[in-house]
């Protein structure tokens, strides 16, 4: 291990090296072989030195032994290895030393040797045809039997018995379960079993004012349980980086996980959720009958995540604590792409392979040749296909690259190397060579540190809030229950909202119709797929809204699932009725929960007999009690883990509760949060101004490095501007600081360090409007550039050689004369922040075709669920970013178009038959509206086009017009928050068809007054149907 790892950390050069003096220091215990033909006794003899040969053989020997020293002896076919075997077998007779028969083993099977190169390939990022790339002589690399090695190298006894000599002494001893935890320093006299203890003591009555008995007693028993198992260092170690993390101003989650069922990391203030108010339970994060390492898995800010693993290297000792390593892999898919792309395959041949094969999890090559008849028989049917699914089905799961995992962090009680293997990363970390669960299994502390932007982005809001409010607002005692921001969830206005933006958890989202904080908690279960496509999510909300009775499998039951309606959703429910109807203790049901998972039928029946004992001890009849232990099986296999459901719906009611309050400054922080995802800030940017916040231009007189608010305005960021530096930004923000807002054009270039200043930056801070502020135009601003410039160096140089405090305050400047220019037209004016600024900010080309886009799907939405509308027939309008032109294979004209929205980007393949009809309006800039079907991978999605036609002329031809809306109301609807929600999406899309609502409780027809007439647009349906429900929403022709 400590070679290993020295080559790596210390010896790196290319590659892992391992120098003579290593060898030396770390030889104890090992066996030493010569090498293959590139190692330093052939090389020697190749080179014809026997003398180095010699002494290459001599330090071998005195350092590792005459005994633990074998000569090697290899025929793949080589001529380098038959000029070399005699001497080396020559050379082992004279220094009394043995010899051993090897074989290079880089693939298992002979035929092996092609699936080998082209992984080869895939690593090096070459093609079989190109002439360098790097490959092996032959194909003897592989994994041969005694009797190929004694054919081929029987010659020489002796090496063949050696190899099993030297195997049977190989002795290697792993310890696996022994867990190897670094002690906490902990103050003299205390133990840390004592000061955790203290500790939480100290807490209680600070988070329970009036501790009662049950708190106490929760206390005692966590304490004992952690005492037992000998995990108090554990508790005190994640406790002192977190509270380092918030003395410092890091941003840390509520929690995350089964650690927020803990009393105990509570009071630590590891966590901020109160486990005794949501009924959460210590079992389900450390069982006390099953002894494994806790896992307190943190959230903490992305930006200032790396602040925190410092701290742990400083406080550990950096040898001491180490990332964790993450192996990529090739996937079905990506592995048919990569084999695709080394053989030179058409690239439309391996992208319609490619398709062929389902994304998801789970999904593998063998499963699709026996899941799907048209794979199979393409596989079967064609020779070029077969021989490359062949080599995808060698290559398939093998590890492509290798990463650092994202979260995991390894804390020794010694170095790292003592017990696993090491390498650096390439900020100079150090790695380990181990993945996270060869870690976990060998008994080391990983802790999981994830950063998660939305902390960061709540943090962000926190400051600006304050900052240009004068509020402080404590994010974790805001109210939980709130009318506005459950009108904001209820309307599906959850852009920005943690774990709630895509449409299909927005949609749920608006049917469960939340009215408090706790609303949220089950919608993190329910969303998944499970639940969602067992009908489970849709039973939940009908149950919630009464339109089905709840029923509770056995009265005893109800208080484990009230809240739930009757529906076992979480896996604290299954080991809670384990409990109250079997009689198992709580630590039993956490092991039945864990077998009712794997569902393997001895352990299951044998369980069952024993939950059937309970029960009837507990007067529940056999039938009932086998009714509920099946549906615990059911649902054991859905259910989620409550704490971890509370932990994320608190942060999604926290950024809910923000954007409902404070929305200038969440979506500030959203913008700033995600500035280098371009689609992100685009859609947020998009979201933010349908909702009346008006998004101004970055202003030197006010803006900051990054978004910012000012009153109801958010600003953008200086640092966003293309061709602006860091140090130009910040000598702005500085100079503004020391003397107050820039007066004109003068006054900006005189007081702003110019190191960062140049032309360039200043045309670009001009051009994107940044310079508006200053009394002028821009053409007036660019006009005069060149002559201020000149000007405001000129008044430096003479401050420098202190002529300016000669006349006093006499301005030495020469007075700008500017032209009486017009303003750069709007249409260019949002040209150049598009490009300087990466969005258009201050207006958008698409603002003219508002009825027009209304009609089409964002495309955001079909990137973001491509699986969804994959195949479908859809409407896309934009502005046309690149038009390149192509030819079929048959010669005829065709292309590709990139499409833009406000929100996002798309390529659409155009076919001949469209290509000639459209290439009129195919120009760069125009705006145009495209039908067609979208094609998806797990890559990009794109969509065939099928007509292309100019934007303006979209309204005439899209959906057959209605003459009235109808609306269906029932007993569900019928409350202010639903009746609230229908008429701002009335008003919101505004228009001539007339509205009818049918109020099925009073079987009443009402017509609308015209102010609430609807322009019904594919938009305006989607939002209706998302609160009425689908069947609620009518279009007559």
């Amino acid at each position: 291990i400590k070679i290993c790892s020295k080559s790596w950390t210390e010896g790196y050069y290319f590659k892992p090296r391992a120098d003579h003096e290593l060898l030396q220091k770390y030889h104890k215990g090992l066996i030493a072989l010569s090498a293959c033909v590139g190692g330093e006794l052939p090389q020697a003899i190749l080179n014809h030195d026997m003398e180095k040969a010699r002494k290459v053989i001599q330090f071998y020997m005195d350092t590792f032994g005459k005994d633990n020293y074998f000569i090697e002896l290899q025929n793949h076919g080589l001529p380098e290895e038959a000029a070399v075997r005699p001497v080396l077998a020559s050379l082992a007779r004279e220094y009394g030393l043995g010899l051993v028969a090897t074989n290079d083993f880089h693939y298992t099977r002979k035929e092996d040797a092609g699936s080998q190169e082209i992984k080869l390939c895939i690593s090096t990022g070459k093609t079989l045809d190109d002439p360098y790339h790097f490959h092996f002589a032959n194909n003897e690399f592989y994994c041969k039997s005694g009797a190929e090695m004694e054919a081929i190298l029987g010659e020489y006894p002796g090496a063949i018995e050696n190899t099993k000599k030297i195997a049977d002494r190989c002795h290697v001893t792993l310890t696996f379960g022994d867990h190897k935890l670094p002690s906490f320093d902990v103050p003299e006299g205390e133990t840390s079993t004592t000061y955790l203890r203290k500790l939480c003591e100290k807490a209680l009555p600070e988070r329970y004012p009036h501790p009662s008995g049950k708190e106490r007693e929760r206390l005692d028993y966590e304490l004992g349980v952690i005492d037992h198992m000998g995990f108090s260092d554990y508790f005190l170690i994640v406790m002192d980086f977190i509270h380092y993390a918030k003395s410092h101003g890091i941003p840390i989650g509520p929690g995350r996980g089964s650690a927020a069922g803990s009393i105990v990391a509570y009071l630590l203030h590891i966590t901020e959720i109160d486990p005794l108010r949501f009924d959460l339970l210590f079992e389900r994060f450390l069982n006390p009958e099953r002894v494994s390492m806790p896992d307190i898995d943190t959230d903490l800010c992305y930006r200032r995540r790396g602040e925190v693993i410092d701290y742990l290297a400083r406080k550990y000792g950096k040898d001491q604590v180490a990332q964790i390593i993450t192996f990529g892999t090739l996937a079905a898919r990506a592995v048919i792409r990569d084999v695709g792309r080394v053989t030179n395959m058409p690239l439309r041949d391996v992208d319609k392979i490619a398709k062929m094969v389902p994304s998801g999890p789970g999904v593998t090559l063998k499963k699709t040749l026996e899941g799907s008849r048209e794979f199979k028989e393409l596989y079967e049917s064609n020779p070029q296909v077969h021989s490359l699914i062949d080599h995808c089905l060698d290559l398939e799961g093998l590890s492509r690259n290798s990463g650092t995992h994202a979260a995991g962090v390894v804390i020794c009680s010694k170095p790292v190397d003592d017990y696993v293997p090491i390498q650096l990363t390439q900020d100079n970390f150090i790695q380990t060579q181990y993945e996270k669960d060869q870690v976990e299994q060998l008994g080391l502390l990983k802790m999981d540190l994830l950063g998660l932007r939305n902390l960061t982005v709540i943090h962000d809001a926190l400051e600006m809030i304050e900052k240009n409010r004068g509020i402080h607002l404590d994010i974790n005692s805001i109210p939980t229950e709130d009318e506005e921001t459950c009108r904001m969830l209820c309307e599906g206005d959850t852009i920005g909202v943690f774990q709630s933006e895509s449409s299909g958890f927005t949609s749920l989202l608006m049917k469960l119709h939340p009215d408090r904080f706790e609303d949220l908690i089950p919608m993190v279960a329910l969303y998944r797929p499970g639940p969602l496509g067992s009908g489970m999510a849709e039973d939940f909300i009908k149950r919630k809204h009464g339109e089905i009775p709840v029923e509770y499998p056995h009265p005893s039951l109800e208080p484990i699932l009230k809240e739930t309606y009757g529906v076992i959703l979480y896996q604290e429910q299954v080991m809670q009725i384990a409990s109250v109807m079997g009689g198992f203790s709580l630590g039993q049901a956490d092991m039945l929960r864990r077998a009712m998972g794997h569902k393997e039928p001895e352990i299951l029946q044998k369980n069952r007999d024993t939950f059937l004992e309970g029960a009837l001890k507990n007067g529940v009849d056999e039938k009932t009690a086998n009714y509920v232990f099946d549906l615990m099986v059911h649902f054991a296999g859905y259910g989620f883990n409550k704490s971890h459901s509370v932990c994320y719906g608190w942060i999604a009611w926290q950024t809910a509760y923000l954007k409902a309050h404070f929305r200038p400054e969440f979506m500030a922080a959203m913008m700033t949060c995600y500035i280098g995802d371009r689609e992100k800030v685009s859609r947020y940017i998009s979201d933010t101004k349908r909702a009346g916040v008006e998004i101004a231009a970055p202003d030197v007189n006010l803006s900051e490095a990054y978004f910012s608010v000012k009153g109801n305005k958010i600003l953008f960021g200086l640092d966003g501007i293309q061709n602006v530096g860091e140090n130009a930004v910040n000598g702005i923000i500085e100079a503004r600081r020391k003397g107050g807002p820039f007066r004109d054009i003068s006054d900006f270039l005189e007081r702003v360090d110019s190191r960062g200043l140049n032309s360039r930056a200043c045309e670009s801070l001009i051009r994107c409007g940044a310079l508006d502020s200053l009394g002028r135009n821009r053409s007036q601003l660019l006009a005069v550039l060149p002559e201020a410039m000149s000007n405001a160096q000129s008044v430096r140089e003479d401050r420098e050689s202190g002529q300016v405090s000669l006349f006093g305050d006499m301005d030495s400047a020469k007075t700008i004369i500017y032209p009486p220019l017009p303003d750069i037209p709007q249409n260019e004016k949002i040209e150049w922040e598009r490009k300087l600024l990466g969005f258009y900010v201050s207006g958008h080309p698409l603002d003219a075709y508002k009825k027009q886009m209304a009609q089409c799907i964002p495309i955001y939405k079909l990137n973001s669920e491509s699986a969804k509308y994959d195949g479908k027939a859809v409407t896309v309008g934009g502005t046309v970013t690149r038009v390149k032109g192509t030819m079929t294979k048959k010669g005829a004209p065709m292309g590709y178009v990139t499409l833009e929205d406000y929100d996002g980007e798309l390529e659409a393949v155009v076919f001949p038959s469209v290509w000639e009809k459209a290439r009129p309006v195919l120009t760069e800039d125009a705006a145009i509206c495209i039908r067609g079907r979208v094609q998806s991978n797990e890559r990009e999605v794109k969509i065939l086009a099928d007509e292309i036609i100019p934007l303006s002329l979209f309204h005439k031809t899209v959906r057959p017009p209605v003459s009235a809306v109808h609306l269906y109301v029932d007993e569900r609807h019928e409350n202010n928050m639903v009746s609230d929600a229908l008429g701002r999406i009335l008003l919101k899309y505004h228009g001539n068809t007339p509205v009818f609502l049918h109020i099925q409780r009073t079987r009443q027809e009402i017509r609308m007054v015209p102010r609430f007439f609807l322009d019904f647009s594919e938009e305006a349906e989607e939002a209706l149907k998302g609160l009425l429900g689908n069947a609620c929403v009518e279009g007559r022709k």
